[in-house]
């Protein structure tokens, strides 16, 4: 019996070729652990580790954000316990006993909250309805002016309530709507008698409304008229090729191009459905229009803060913040199926 000596082994009474079959098969396992771990090193560049070391400055500018939502967002979390737990000024922060769902019931029998909790939906409604289609009206409008002079001037004049204090703008409010107020005067010029607006639980709900477009819908538009510069030149060209006027024009080319802007803003929106404006309802409101102007936030605030039931107010605030939980996350899911279009 003849021995062939071939790589790292020895094959009796086998051929030559044999033998150089057998050896790749033994070599092949090793070389594939090195392609591997030469893999592995390449994949290794790509990890979470090497982007922070090599973009430690761009990820360091998230710091201060971050503990921003850590402390003010996220650890104050855990005080919503004392929903469940009988809290008492100067005891733990985390209450005294445990009471179970007995907050939760009083605020499910108490007619007070269910009146706050409608008015709350019905003004969360009518911003929503209202607030939200009135930029993208306005956006597209701008988009169509052809004076860039003008187009400048008509945006600054619509941002600038945007900025103006929430005290000043219900000062403005309340200084229009007053018995000597122009409101009243302009109607005394027509011979109508002077209206109490702010006195009358059914004209609330319209002046509020109306302060919000007033307020928010110059400075709602800038995040369309962006989405705007982002739709190709070119679109609008092959439009008119096939004869599009300007109003087709803005129904296939325009509106199509500001969708996925407008179904995100529209989630978010979703998502503070309940979260009606605190710090100008508390301002303009008054006793005398409780019964349309009083919402969940004004009313936590009076049982939580003024009379020191923290722990009722709570279970109010968890109740709604579950709300508006349950309403972005629907409101996602519907967009996603839809369209396609969503946060996550």
């Amino acid at each position: 019996m003849t021995t062939i000596q071939s790589g790292p082994g020895t094959l009796p009474g086998r051929g030559a070729a044999e033998a150089a079959v057998v050896d790749d098969l033994v070599s092949e396992p090793r070389r594939g652990s090195r392609r591997r771990s030469l893999y592995a090193g390449t994949n290794n560049t790509n990890t979470w580790r090497y982007a922070l070391k090599k973009d430690w400055r761009l990820y360091s500018l998230l710091v201060l954000p971050l503990v921003f939502l850590l402390i003010f967002r996220y650890l104050p979390m855990a005080g919503n316990v004392i929903a469940f737990r009988r809290f008492r000024p100067g005891s733990s922060i985390f209450g005294d006993e445990w009471v179970g769902f007995h907050y939760i019931e009083m605020f499910i029998n108490d007619p007070t909250f269910w009146r706050v909790f409608w008015n709350t939906v019905i003004l969360g409604g009518l911003t929503l309805a209202i607030c939200f289609p009135l930029p993208i009206i306005l956006a597209l409008m701008f988009n169509e002016l052809r004076s860039n002079a003008f187009k400048r001037v008509a945006q600054s004049i619509s941002y600038l309530p945007h900025f103006m204090s929430i005290v000043i703008v219900a000062g403005i409010v309340l200084q229009l709507t007053s018995l000597n107020g122009t409101f009243n005067q302009i109607l005394g010029l027509f011979g109508a008698e002077s209206v109490a607006f702010m006195q009358q639980p059914q004209w609330f709900r319209t002046i509020y409304v109306s302060s919000e477009v007033w307020q928010t819908v110059g400075w709602g538009t800038i995040l369309y008229l962006a989405a705007l510069t982002t739709i190709d030149p070119q679109l609008y060209e092959a439009a008119r090729i096939d004869g599009a006027n300007r109003w087709k024009q803005m129904w296939h080319v325009t509106l199509p191009g500001i969708a996925p802007t407008m179904v995100v803003l529209l989630i978010l929106n979703v998502g503070t459905f309940m979260a009606v404006g605190f710090e100008k309802v508390l301002l303009l409101y008054n006793p005398l229009i409780y019964s349309t102007a009083d919402i969940i936030a004004t009313y936590v605030y009076r049982v939580g803060i003024t009379s020191s039931n923290f722990s009722y107010a709570t279970a109010i605030g968890l109740f709604e913040a579950i709300i508006g939980l349950i309403l972005i996350l629907s409101a996602n899911g519907i967009a996603r199926k839809m369209g396609g279009n969503s946060l996550w």
